[in-house]
């Protein structure tokens, strides 16, 4: 201010403006007032991947000042809530290309650009990296907008942002190569740790096969996971990360649900990979791998796997709150045949409407509470507690299988056309809740052995 430039919002050191960790924009000396409350924009953009925004979330000069954690605070909310619009907005393109998505069995390229263009894949990387460093309360809002306009391209995004989020577990210096011209990557990941890994001078030598690599039509790098023996024969579990030129693919995804999902089977044959491209699994579940160093976010220090469990559970929900939107609107206007009756007018149909109504609530509610709770405690969370989340995840999704298979029961044979929204609903959930995450028996089993005071069993 006073200088030759307006500094807006927060910078960082390859903008060679102020202090490192936080970026922003210049503009013109005279710009609009960089403090006045109705030109705060609704989220800050870097200004090498997005046009500049008009006006401010702190000032300084080019020498760099001070930005007041205030405004820092309330520039979050003010992005968080703009990306949870975005990702309402976006619904409607997911939903308009749900039938061509899943009849060419991968994500739409027009729905991956504009979910990259809104920032959406942005959302849990450091600001020190381009990103907006936005917590778990906007990835699950963000993750439900985009699961009511389809189940596919919602999981195909929730699994993109936790995967930059792992990205940002790894060493600092893969961290700078990976985003030093761009705020994220597109990044599937199989963590079952099938892969072998053998030490050798600078890294890892990696063999393995590995399923379920999702989004892969659209990959720039991949993480996989494998198992390390050192000289002393003790097993490790690790990451590995490759650039997908380094991977071969093969097309194995012929499933009756999650069809536009683009998964597939990933196989590596003997890659050294650095080992500044590797994290140990250990650590990540922990929420003490190299981000909970590097990043001063909470977001950083949080475990691993209750991340993983939101990621998935959220296309669910998201299906039953737009199958249940859905089905009050139709029942105004279905007539039962043979008796000149509305649908509405039923008892049974109001009476069914009530009931999937109070599941649903429930459901979001529980998913919320979760979110919520993994936020309080991050890494200091006791055993009880992530398997409780593991247990109650499950039960989510379960309850949001049960509405749309409620809904389906009252919705006629016309809800079973290939291009209705509710049939392929209730095929994507089935088929996600197959996931091992979702095992409702061993995720209850787990939970009641940690109850009971037994040591927990598995990674979940």
């Amino acid at each position: 201010y006073g200088g030759e430039e307006v500094v807006h919002g927060m910078w960082g050191p390859r903008a060679g403006l102020g202090e490192p960790g936080v970026f922003g924009i210049a503009g013109p000396r005279g710009a609009a007032d960089p403090l006045a409350m109705d030109s705060i924009p609704s989220v800050w953009q870097r200004p090498d991947v997005l046009p500049p925004v008009r006006v401010a979330l702190g000032v300084a000069r080019r020498t760099g000042g001070p930005l007041r954690r205030g405004l820092l605070s309330s520039a979050m909310e003010l992005a968080a809530a703009e990306m949870v619009e975005r990702a309402r907005a976006l619904a409607p393109l997911l939903a308009t290309h749900a039938v061509e998505a899943e009849q060419a069995r991968r994500p739409h390229d027009a729905v991956i650009a504009a979910l990259g263009e809104a920032r959406i894949f942005d959302l849990m990387v450091p600001r020190a990296y381009g990103g907006l460093e936005l917590d778990l309360d906007t990835f699950l809002e963000v993750g439900l907008a985009l699961a009511e306009g389809d189940a596919s391209m919602a999981w195909v995004s929730t699994f993109y942002i936790e995967h930059n989020w792992i990205l940002c577990q790894f060493p600092e210096a893969f961290q700078n190569e990976l985003y030093a011209d761009r705020s994220h990557v597109l990044a599937p990941a199989s963590l079952a740790p099938d892969g072998v890994a053998e030490p050798v001078p600078g890294g890892f030598r990696l063999n393995g096969r590995w399923k379920w690599g999702t989004g892969l039509p659209h990959a720039e790098w991949v993480i996989c996971g494998g198992r390390v023996k050192d000289s002393a024969g003790a097993l490790e579990h690790r990451f590995f990360a490759l650039p997908i030129e380094e991977v071969k693919v093969e097309d194995t995804w012929w499933v009756d649900g999650m069809c536009a999902t683009g998964s597939g089977d990933l196989m590596v044959e003997n890659r050294v990979v650095p080992e500044a491209r590797t994290v140990g699994i250990a650590e990540l579940s922990a929420g003490a791998a190299h981000g909970a160093r590097l990043h001063d976010g909470p977001l950083y220090r949080t475990p691993m796997v209750p991340i993983l469990i939101l990621a998935a559970s959220m296309p669910a929900v998201g299906q039953a709150r737009a199958a249940l939107a859905r089905f009050k609107s139709d029942v105004g206007e279905r007539m039962l045949f043979a008796r000149n009756l509305r649908q509405a007018d039923q008892p049974a149909a109001q009476m069914r409407l009530a009931e999937v109504e109070i599941q649903l609530d429930r459901t979001e509610r529980l998913l919320a509470q979760i979110t919520g709770e993994i936020m309080d405690r991050r890494d200091a969370a006791t055993a009880e507690e992530r398997a409780g989340w593991a247990a109650r995840a499950a039960v989510a999704v379960r309850e949001s299988r049960a509405v749309l298979r409620s809904i389906a029961d009252a919705s006629g044979a016309s809800a079973h056309f290939r291009d209705h929204p509710l049939q392929r609903a209730v095929r994507d959930v089935q088929t996600l809740s197959g996931h091992a995450i979702f095992d409702l028996e061993q995720r209850l089993e787990s939970y009641g052995r940690v109850l009971l005071g037994l040591e927990p069993q598995g990674m979940f």
